[in-house]
């Protein structure tokens, strides 16, 4: 029987969506769902919500549940991660004691000061996952869905290199689906390839049948001037390839937004968005625990599959898919460094994922690429050798952060949210 380890199952929503999905497979119906929380209520919640699933559902899975990460790892087929390391608390932290310095964000998980911030509290995580793993799952693959994806499966592929990492993001996915929509046609009549890194990758070919997207598109915006005033947008219209991100994202990542005003109001950035999303998760946690304890049903409809279900399904039942992941570039991408996470094509089926070698990325976007890299590679540098001073060199090469503040208050900042954080951050490191 084939056995789905759930770490961070306490994020009930996600977790929702991942079981109604995995449940909706025939072939996936009867297999063993093991939760992990380090939160009895929410381990409590996500265990209702998963019988809950299944009943609607007419499935059969073993569910069992454990606050103990080694309880559902041992004998794991696939073990998907959803730890947020601090959660709620944690974000404002993030969020609050950069905005005294001026240095503004909006969502925060990935680059920039929040984003090294939250990978240094998760790789303590991560390597303790990755050692229960090498004990008790060897061969189990390690679905991650935790943010900073890219520093976080640059981390496993540093200290964990032997275990089959990968990491699973919809914004390849969804951006085509926009996309699509914007410009009227089926995406399923769309051919695409993304590649990059997770959160700035590129789409290199945009096609239906056999002609390129990228006309239409621009005829579009020219027709539309109004459309123009989203950063992706006005990235595309700069760069000459889509980024694969939201623009809430794509603004933080880059030197250009978010110090300005009048770009921040020409391209109707939200500053500090992610508080609230963060807020309205708690909130929903809290209605959905309220309506499932109650009995009442859930909706188990969904628009789209997540990534995790169909690797799964594929690996199960040796169905082909192509989907887009995130691994650790060994010759992938041949103008982005070796070894650090990116995002790009890859086969699934009984063998596993296999990603597809991409080769060089257009030049304009292996230098932003690069630029992202940087903050990455030596936050989890400063991880893996202790190296504190590293922790606030990433956030002086980090585009945004270096756009906006002078060198001693970037130094500054670091100094208070380490202190702010506490025990969260790795002791070598405070």
């Amino acid at each position: 029987m084939t056995v789905i380890a759930f770490l961070g199952a306490g994020s009930v929503v996600f977790t929702r969506e991942l079981l109604a999905d995995i449940l909706s497979f025939d072939e996936l119906r009867g297999v063993t769902l093991a939760l992990h929380d380090i939160d009895a209520e929410r381990l409590e919640t996500a265990e209702a919500i998963a019988r809950r699933t299944a009943e609607q559902l007419g499935a059969r899975p073993v569910i069992t549940t454990s606050l103990d990460r080694r309880a559902v790892l041992d004998g794991a087929d696939f073990v998907i991660n959803a730890v947020q390391v601090g959660m709620h608390a944690a974000t404002v932290r993030d969020f609050e004691i950069p905005a005294k310095y001026g240095l503004r964000q909006t969502i925060g998980d990935t680059l920039g000061v929040g984003g090294i911030f939250r990978a240094l509290r998760t790789f303590p995580v991560l390597e303790g996952i990755a050692r229960d793993m090498r004990e008790l799952c060897p061969d189990a693959w390690l679905l991650n869905y935790t943010n900073p994806m890219a520093m976080n499966v640059g981390y496993l592929a540093a200290v964990a290199p032997e275990l089959k990492t990968v990491g699973l993001c919809h914004s390849v996915y969804w951006t085509v689906r926009d996309l699509s929509e914007l410009l009227g046609v089926p995406y399923q009549e769309v051919d695409y390839t993304g590649a990059g890194v997770n959160h700035q990758a590129w789409l290199l070919r945009f096609e239906h049948r056999g002609q390129s997207l990228y006309p239409q598109l621009d005829e579009l915006l020219a027709r539309e001037p109004g459309l123009r005033r989203r950063v992706r947008m006005d990235m595309y219209s700069r760069l000459g390839y889509f980024p694969t991100e939201t623009s809430e994202h794509s603004a933080e990542y880059l030197p250009w937004y978010l110090h300005d005003d009048a770009e921040i109001e020409r391209l109707r950035i939200p500053v500090g968005d992610y508080l609230r999303i963060s807020a309205d998760n708690v909130a929903e946690y809290h209605t959905v625990r309220k309506s499932v304890l109650a009995g009442e049903p859930l909706d188990v409809s969904r628009d789209a599959t997540e990534y995790a279900p169909q690797v799964i399904h594929s690996m199960v039942t040796g169905t082909l898919r192509r989907i887009h992941g995130n691994v650790a570039n060994r010759g992938l991408i041949s103008n982005l460094p070796e070894d650090y996470a990116v995002e790009v094509p890859c086969v699934v089926d009984a063998l596993g994922v296999r990603p597809e070698r991409v080769g060089a990325l257009p030049p304009q976007c292996a230098a932003l690429n690069r630029g992202f890299v940087n903050v990455g590679q030596l936050t989890v540098q400063a991880a893996v050798t202790g190296d504190k001073r590293m922790v606030r060199q990433a956030a002086m090469v980090d585009p945004n952060t270096a756009a906006t503040l002078a060198v001693e208050q970037i130094w500054a900042l670091c100094d208070e949210l380490t202190a702010a954080h506490g025990d969260l951050i790795p002791g070598s490191l405070r």
